[in-house]
C-alpha cells in the first residue's frame, strides 16, 4: 500500500542530489592588508613619566589578546562592575534572544529540505435532501462518514534554492553571533572605560576641593596682611575672586561625576537609585606593561565588526543564488494514503483505502519582471554589503592607528604635564613666601596658583588618558573574544 510514497521519496532523493546551486558561491572579497597602521612606524616603547600610571608600555605583535582584558588592570571593583555588567546588561540579553532567534530560524529552514507528512482525522455527518430525476424519487439520506489520511510533500530542490535558503540563514546566525561578539566588546569597554573616568572625576574633585582649601587659607592670609596694611583692598577682592573661582570648578565635575555613575548603572542594567558602586583609586589601577599589536593582516579575523559585515555579505550573496532559483521551475511532489468509511471500524478495509501520487512543476512565464527586478536588486545589496565589508574594514584600521597616536602622545603629554605641575607647585610655593615676605605683589601669587591649579587638573586627566587608551586599544583589537571562558567561540562551532 505504502509503495507509491516510497517510490515517491527515493525518485525525491535522487533528483534533489542531482540538482545544481544556481547563483555565486562566497568568496571574501579580495584584500591586500597594509604592513603597518601608520605612516610613520609606530614606538614601540611609550614614554615614561615618574608617577602612578605613567609607566612604559611595550607593544608586542606576539602577543595574544586575553578573553578578560581587564582584568590586566588589577582592580576587583572593576572585575565585579564587569561581572555585574555582563550578567544584567538588557542589552546583551537582547543580543542574546536574537542569536537564539536566528539559530531557530535556521533550523526551520533547514528542515525545507526534507518532505513535510501531515496526518488528518476527520469525522462528519451528512445529510441529503430529497431529489427528483427522471420520473424516480431519492430519498432524504443521512450518514456518517469517516476519514484518514496521512499527506507528503516534498518540493525538489532542483536548482539549489533552499539550499541557498539554507546557506543564508546559517549566514544570518554568524552576522548575529558577531554582533553579539561586539555588543560583549562595547560593553566592557564602556563599563572599564567608565569605571576608570569615575575613579579621574573622584580625584579630580578631591584635588580642586583641596585647592580650594588652600585658597580659603591664601584669603585668610590676605586678610591679615589686608588688616596690617600690607594688602589693599584690590587684594583682598582677587583672592575672595580666586576663591570663587576654584569653589566653581568643583560644581561641573561633580555633575559629571554624578552623569557617569548613572551611566555605568545603565551598563550595569540598573536604576541610579539602585545602584551601589564601589570606590575605585585611580592610584591603585595597574598600567598593563605589555600591551598587544595585532598585525593588520590578522585584525580582520579578530575584529566581530568586520566578521559581522562579512557574514552579512555572505548572506546576501546566498540570497542572490534564492531569487536566481525562484525564475526556474519550481517541481513538487505529493503523495496521500488514506481510507474513507461510514465507521471508524471499517477505515483501512481493503475496500475502503484511497491513495494518490502527483508531480507538478510551476515555471513562471509573465510576472512584468518581478523576478528579473528582484534578482538585480539583491545584485545590488551584494555589491552594498561588500562595500560596507571593505568600509568596516578601513574604519577598523583607523581605529587602531588613532589608538596608536593617542598611546604615544598621551604618554609623553604626560612627562610634560607632571613637568609643568612641578613646577607650577615650586612656583606658587615661591610665590606664597615672597608674597609674606614683601618680595612681589599679590597679582604673582594669583598667577601662580592658577598656574597650578590648571595643571594640577591636566595631571590627573593626563594620567587617566594612559589607562583609557590602553581600553581602547584592546577594544581596536577585537578584544580577545576567540579567548572567552563564558561562552564557544564561533570559529569553534560546529557549522
Amino acid at each position: 500500500m505504502l509503495r507509491p510514497c516510497a517510490i515517491l521519496l527515493l525518485a525525491a532523493g535522487v533528483l534533489a542530489n542531482a540538482g545544481c546551486m544556481l547563483g555565486p558561491d562566497y568568496q571574501r572579497p579580495a584584500l591586500t592588508p597594509p604592513t603597518r597602521y601608520t605612516q610613520q612606524p609606530p614606538v614601540t616603547a611609550t614614554a615614561t613619566a615618574n608617577v602612578a600610571g605613567g609607566g612604559t608600555q611595550l607593544l608586542d605583535q606576539q602577543r595574544d589578546i586575553p578573553g578578560d582584558w581587564w582584568t590586566l588592570f588589577h582592580s576587583p571593583a572593576i572585575d565585579a562592575l564587569v561581572s555585574q555588567a555582563l550578567h544584567d546588561n538588557p542589552g546583551l540579553d537582547a543580543a542574546n534572544a536574537t542569536l537564539q532567534q536566528a539559530r531557530d530560524l535556521a533550523y526551520a529552514q533547514q528542515g525545507t529540505l526534507w518532505p513535510s507528512l501531515s496526518a488528518t482525522l476527520g469525522s462528519s455527518r451528512q445529510a441529503t435532501p430529497q431529489t427528483y430525476e427522471y420520473g424516480s424519487t431519492t430519498p432524504a439520506l443521512v450518514y456518517n462518514e469517516q476519514n484518514a489520511q496521512l499527506n507528503l510533500s516534498y518540493t525538489l530542490d532542483f536548482w539549489g534554492g533552499l539550499r541557498r535558503a539554507v546557506e543564508q540563514s546559517h549566514a544570518q546566525v554568524d552576522y548575529q553571533r558577531f554582533q553579539l561578539e561586539a555588543a560583549y566588546l562595547t560593553l566592557t569597554a564602556q563599563v572599564v572605560g567608565n569605571a576608570i573616568q569615575l575613579a579621574s572625576l573622584r580625584q579630580q574633585i578631591d584635588a580642586q576641593q583641596a585647592l580650594v582649601g588652600f585658597e580659603q587659607q591664601q584669603l585668610q592670609t590676605v586678610h591679615g596682611q589686608f588688616e596690617i596694611g600690607a594688602a589693599t583692598a584690590s587684594d583682598l577682592a582677587q583672592q575672595q575672586a580666586q576663591l570663587a573661582q576654584a569653589q566653581a570648578i568643583v560644581v561641573p565635575l561633580q555633575t559629571q561625576l554624578a552623569q557617569t555613575r548613572d551611566q555605568l548603572a545603565a551598563y550595569l542594567g540598573r536604576a541610579p537609585a539602585d545602584t551601589a558602586i564601589a570606590d575605585i583609586d585611580l592610584d591603585a589601577l595597574n598600567l598593563p606593561a605589555d600591551l598587544p599589536l595585532t598585525l593588520p593582516s590578522t585584525l580582520v579575523e579578530q575584529r566581530p565588526d568586520i566578521r559581522a559585515a562579512e557574514a552579512m555579505l555572505h548572506a546576501q550573496t546566498a540570497a542572490l543564488g534564492v531569487a536566481i532559483a525562484q525564475r526556474f521551475p519550481n517541481i513538487t511532489l505529493n503523495a496521500a494514503y488514506g481510507s474513507e468509511a461510514a465507521s471508524v471500524g471499517q477505515l483501512f478495509t481493503p475496500t475502503n483505502v484511497l491513495w494518490s501520487a502527483a508531480a507538478q512543476a510551476v515555471q513562471p512565464i509573465f510576472d512584468a519582471g518581478q523576478l528579473k527586478h528582484k534578482q538585480l536588486a539583491q545584485q545590488a545589496q551584494v555589491r552594498a554589503a561588500a562595500a560596507q565589508w571593505r568600509n568596516q574594514v578601513v574604519l577598523a584600521f583607523q581605529n587602531v592607528a588613532d589608538t596608536l597616536v593617542a598611546l604615544q602622545n598621551d604618554a609623553r603629554n604626560l612627562q610634560y604635564v607632571l613637568t609643568a605641575k612641578q613646577a607650577a607647585e615650586r612656583s606658587l610655593q615661591l610665590a606664597s613666601e615672597q608674597y609674606k615676605l614683601g618680595g612681589v605683589s599679590y597679582l604673582n601669587v594669583l598667577s601662580a596658583e592658577q598656574t597650578y591649579q590648571s595643571t594640577l587638573l591636566a595631571l590627573i586627566r593626563a594620567r587617566t588618558a594612559r589607562f583609557t587608551d590602553t581600553v581602547a586599544l584592546y577594544q581596536a583589537l577585537g578584544g580577545g573574544w576567540w579567548h572567552r571562558q563564558d561562552d564557544v567561540p564561533l570559529a569553534m562551532e560546529q557549522r
